[in-house]
C-alpha cells in the first residue's frame, strides 16, 4: 500500500514516456536509486486504456516529453475520480515554458514547484542549463535531448547561460 499526503492509496499506477530510452519499459529509476514499476507508453492517449479499473492514482512522468492531448487525458482521469500527480520541467533549457507544462499547472488544483541547488554558485535552482562538451548549449540548439548529470546542470537565474550563435 503507497501512501500519498497522509492517505493510503490502494493501487499507484506510474506512466512514462518511451522518449526516454534511458529507462526499462517496467521500471521508473529515480536519480537516487528508487526504482518503482513503470509503463512506457509514445503517446498521452494511450494512457487511459492502461490503467486498472481499481487504480486510484495516476502517475506520469517527464510531462514535458508529451504532446498537448496530456491536459486531456488528465482531465479525464480526474473527472472519473482518479488522482493525477504530473511530473515534468516547467521550462526547457533555454528558460521558455516546455511543451505542455504550463498549461497543467493551470489547470492542477495544487503545484510542488521544486528548487534544485544550483551546481555554480549554490543558491536554489530554478533552471536546466544543458551543456555541450561541458559548454552551454546555444538557443538554437534542440529542444528536446534525453540526457541526466551528463548534459544537464541545474543552475539559478544567475548562473544560467544561452548563448545565440
Amino acid at each position: 500500500m503507497w501512501q500519498t499526503h497522509g492517505r493510503d492509496v490502494e493501487k499507484l499506477q506510474i506512466s512514462e514516456t518511451a522518449l526516454d530510452s534511458r529507462n526499462y519499459s517496467d521500471v521508473l529509476p529515480s536519480h537516487d536509486g528508487i526504482h518503482l514499476d513503470a509503463v512506457a507508453v509514445r503517446e498521452a492517449k494511450e494512457i487511459p486504456r492502461l490503467v486498472d479499473p481499481d487504480t486510484t492514482v495516476v502517475a506520469i512522468d517527464e510531462g514535458q516529453f508529451f504532446n498537448w492531448t496530456i491536459a486531456d487525458v488528465c482531465n479525464f482521469l480526474a473527472d472519473n475520480g482518479r488522482r493525477v500527480i504530473i511530473a515534468g520541467l516547467d521550462m526547457d533549457f533555454r528558460g521558455e515554458p516546455f511543451g505542455p507544462v504550463p498549461l497543467l499547472m493551470t489547470q492542477a488544483e495544487k503545484v510542488d514547484k521544486l528548487q534544485a541547488i544550483c551546481v555554480v554558485c549554490g543558491m536554489p535552482a530554478s533552471r536546466t542549463q544543458r551543456l555541450i562538451n561541458s559548454r552551454p548549449a546555444f538557443y538554437d540548439d534542440p529542444v528536446m535531448m534525453v540526457g541526466a548529470n551528463e548534459v544537464y546542470e541545474a543552475r539559478c537565474r544567475h548562473c544560467h547561460q544561452v548563448p545565440r550563435e
